[in-house]
């Protein structure tokens, strides 16, 4: 199985906070690759075209890449403070944008670093974190009767569920660590009576589950 990571929980999160008049928005996101974080980045300076400095920092997974801007900020008083926030959590495949807003009062090289972590950090909390590993894929299809209560047991069988599809049956599109998805498998027998067995999609990563 692939080793696990950490990173954000949610895939989008925004938080802002005033200092000294100065206005400062975070912004994070779970990226894959550097090209969803130089889009995800581009995206948030268009946003705030007329900011005074949208300054950022991200850490892919499985790479060695880390980049960060400070935007126009004093040199190593924003990227590099929001770039040592992610590390600081342990987080990778994750972007995370602080804009600032100026207020007309001068915060100093201190004040900055400060506020721009702050700004790191408080996207990060509202986002959550979370420990991501391998997750097999799969679809169970159920009858209308049975829908409720697989809908309910999910979580006790530690299974997460990314959608359902309503036609004929039910579809749950489910995913989970290898070993609950035996356990789920037996779930699925005794509940259909072998009628109906889950059916492997693939992999993914997902928060892991108990």
């Amino acid at each position: 199985m692939s080793q696990g990571y950490k990173t954000v929980l949610a895939d989008y999160a925004e938080d802002s906070f005033i200092e000294k008049k100065s206005e400062f928005i975070s912004y994070v996101k779970r990226v894959e690759s550097e090209d969803e974080a130089k889009e995800f980045i581009a995206s948030i300076k268009k946003k705030h075209a007329d900011a005074t400095h949208n300054c950022y920092a991200y850490i892919l997974k499985g790479t060695e890449i880390a980049r960060f801007s400070d935007d126009g900020e004093p040199q190593g008083t924003a990227g590099m403070p929001i770039l040592e926030v992610i590390k600081r959590e342990g987080l990778v495949g994750v972007c995370v944008v602080v804009t600032r807003y100026f207020g007309g009062i001068l915060l100093g090289a201190g004040g900055l670093v400060r506020s721009y972590a702050k700004g790191a950090k408080i996207g990060i909390d509202k986002a959550g974190t979370a420990e991501f590993c391998e997750h097999v894929t799969f679809d169970f299809a159920v009858s209308y009767s049975d829908y409720e209560k697989v809908l309910r047991d999910l979580d006790k069988q530690g299974v997460l569920n990314a959608g359902v599809d309503f036609g004929e049956n039910v579809i749950f599109h489910l995913s989970c660590v290898e070993e609950n998805y035996t356990r789920f498998c037996n779930y699925a027998a005794d509940l259909t009576g072998g009628k109906c067995a889950p059916q492997l999609t693939g992999k993914t990563f997902a928060p892991k589950t108990t």
